[in-house]
């Protein structure tokens, strides 16, 4: 973008610190939880509306900049925010379903009386500021500072229950976000530093021009790919299924609003904005990271089919999707790049929803497991509604918004030749449909044996219903109102 369409405003910095300086009012009135929550409602409403409030500019053609430190411990590199079209995509995601994630928390901490509810709305808090930075970083030093401050402030939601499976379930997840980061992306970050004498911010087209040959450039982007490992790419995936110990509004956190978002975000951004399309076609890089995230995708949904655990099913689907993303990204297509940004919309909506309805289940029955929600479709039927509809989105099928990133993804394989990856894809639906679906068919319609629910089963109280309502109407809405997601998505496609 030409210099005269950068504008210089604090508002990214300003969206960033929102819920982070609730954290202050959140503690004060500890005591007093409808002031509490309060807090926090008014903090996300602040977030969401400064983010809002950037987004037409964003669509103009302007890019929003704000440098805060302009070097750090002697590094000459800046602590900088930059929004443009992916970060204003994910910042609008992160904090619209963040108000939701929060009314649901209300609903699922009460009913369920869970202790330290204060010190779960902090982590909360400063969880978002740490997404958001994510979202506006307009560097790679940036990007990562914020990511690793978003692992640090979710493991105390991880490990929330403070019990054995709890804390074994904290120590996989860090041990592995960090020991990740620190031993694959922070090299490379290294790296990209020396290559370039200092210069890591985001370009339209990749900063790293340098000739690095092609097996250095192979190298350099699986560490980044690995080394962002909440984007739950195979191998490095085991912390993802484990964190689902933590209560079911933190899962929705992990899976939709942040965590695993951010992962594959930061891969986005490696790609666009540190390689470059060009220089990875040329490398010959897109085919080695299409392929392992090709075997994430069909590996982890024949694993999904084998669980029981209803989140642990979500979770492995997750892992799934996500790496629908990378193939996206790795195909080199505009029409596949325009599907990999558009599901990281898509599949938060759908998936919060999924979660949302298994917290929800939980609350009304404590069910965790399939095999026991045969027949409660009937006495929940919004519920196993909106995780029908969900579903549907999922396995990507109209008039719901997955279709829609699907079918570009599907699109750009296709348009770039590589019709293995087409197989890949649709299979991988076949497979979703396979273990989505029969949990809302069983649900509402019961086997022939006349397997019954439990009786005074009722759906769950109106803060955990309300806000899955909402996020599965949404995965209806956005099938039809997605312009302003793809004319976002159509700036980084030109610009690339």
């Amino acid at each position: 973008m030409m210099k005269d369409a950068v504008i210089h405003s604090c508002l990214p910095l300003w969206a960033c610190l929102a819920s982070l300086l609730a954290v202050p009012g959140i503690l004060i009135f500890r005591k007093e939880r409808f002031l509490r929550e309060g807090i926090t409602f008014a903090s996300g409403l602040v977030k969401f509306s400064l983010v809002v409030f950037m987004v037409p500019r964003v669509l103009s053609g302007k890019t929003i900049e704000y440098t805060l430190v302009k070097g750090i411990a002697g590094i000459n590199v800046p602590l900088q925010f930059r929004v443009d079209g992916l970060g204003i995509l994910f910042a609008v995601v992160a904090s619209s379903l963040w108000l939701l994630t929060s009314l649901y928390s209300v609903g699922y901490v009460r009913a369920l009386k869970e202790h330290s509810q204060t010190r779960y709305f902090v982590f909360f808090a400063i969880s978002l500021s740490a997404t958001l930075g994510v979202a506006f970083a307009g560097n790679l030093l940036t990007l990562y500072l914020f990511y690793e401050m978003l692992s640090l402030a979710t493991w105390p939601l991880v490990t929330h229950h403070q019990d054995k499976e709890a804390r074994s379930a904290g120590r996989t997840y860090l041990t592995h976000l960090l020991g990740t980061s620190v031993g694959f992306a922070l090299p490379a970050l290294i790296f990209c530093y020396a290559k370039t004498g200092g210069n890591m911010s985001f370009a339209d087209g990749g900063f790293l021009t340098a000739d690095i040959g092609s097996g250095a450039g192979i190298i350099l982007m699986l560490m980044f790919a690995f080394g962002f490992s909440k984007a739950g790419m195979m191998p490095f995936h085991s912390w993802l299924p484990g964190a689902m110990v933590a209560p079911t509004p933190v899962s929705a956190l992990l899976h939709a609003v942040a965590v695993v978002k951010v992962g594959v975000f930061c891969i986005l951004r490696v790609v666009t904005g540190v390689f470059g399309i060009d220089l990875l076609d040329r490398l010959g890089i897109g085919t080695v990271l299409a392929w392992v995230a090709s075997f994430t995708v069909i590996v982890s949904s024949l694993i999904a089919l084998t669980q029981d655990n209803l989140k642990r099913r979500l979770a492995f689907s997750t892992i799934g999707q996500l790496s629908y993303i990378i193939v996206g990204a790795s195909v080199f297509s505009n029409l596949a790049l325009r599907g990999a940004m558009l599901h990281i919309a898509t599949h938060a909506v759908a998936k919060i929803t999924l979660f949302m309805c298994a917290g929800a289940i939980f609350v009304a029955t404590g069910k965790k497991q399939i095999s026991q929600m045969v027949g409660l479709g009937r006495k929940m039927p919004i519920t196993f509604a909106a995780f029908f509809i969900a579903s549907l989105s999922v396995i990507g099928l109209p008039p719901t918004a997955g279709f829609i990133s699907k079918w570009y993804l599907v699109l750009g394989a296709m348009d770039a030749g590589q019709i293995a990856l087409v197989v890949v894809l649709i299979i991988s639906s076949i497979l979703n449909i396979a273990y989505l679906l029969p949990i809302a068919w069983n649900a509402f319609y019961p086997a022939p044996n006349g397997m019954e629910t439990d009786t005074g089963i009722a759906e769950a109280p109106w803060a955990c219903v309300a806000p899955l309502v909402i996020t599965s109407a949404l995965c209806l809405l956005l099938f039809f109102w997605n312009g302003w997601l793809i004319k976002l998505t159509d700036m980084m496609l030109l610009t690339r």
